[in-house]
């Protein structure tokens, strides 16, 4: 493999701590009894980081990690454009069901290792 092969498979600093708060965010969501569908669901409309099955259906969730909470924190930073990407990038992915099953919108966000999970964050 050459070296530009080995680039292109690096990740930056931000991506390995981005990382990390999904991983610290699926084991905390495993803890509270949620199963875990899908990670990091793509599509040309938006990205889903983790999507969850929880008793009552589709779990949709937007994981931000901040070091502080100066500027709002890490709930505040998810923007109503940001909101609009996660709502039509999470009905792209339910056009794989028949029948649609109840889902709802959660953050989990991370600061200074804290971590607070935000049921229904975002309305649909």
């Amino acid at each position: 493999m050459d070296e530009s092969g080995l680039n292109a498979r690096r990740r930056t600093a931000k991506q390995e701590e981005g990382q990390a708060g999904e991983d610290a965010a699926l084991a905390y969501l495993q803890q509270q009894g949620l199963m875990l569908v899908m990670r990091n669901f793509r599509c040309k409309v938006g990205e889903i980081d983790l999507i969850m099955q929880d008793r009552s259906g589709l779990v949709f969730v937007e994981v931000r990690k901040r070091a502080s909470s100066a500027y709002g924190g890490a709930a505040a930073s998810i923007t109503p454009a940001k909101q609009r990407r996660l709502l039509r990038a999470a009905q792209f992915y339910l056009l794989r069901y028949r029948v649609q099953p109840a889902c709802r919108f959660d953050v989990i966000a991370i600061e200074r290792e804290q971590i607070t999970w935000l049921k229904n964050a975002i309305e649909a």
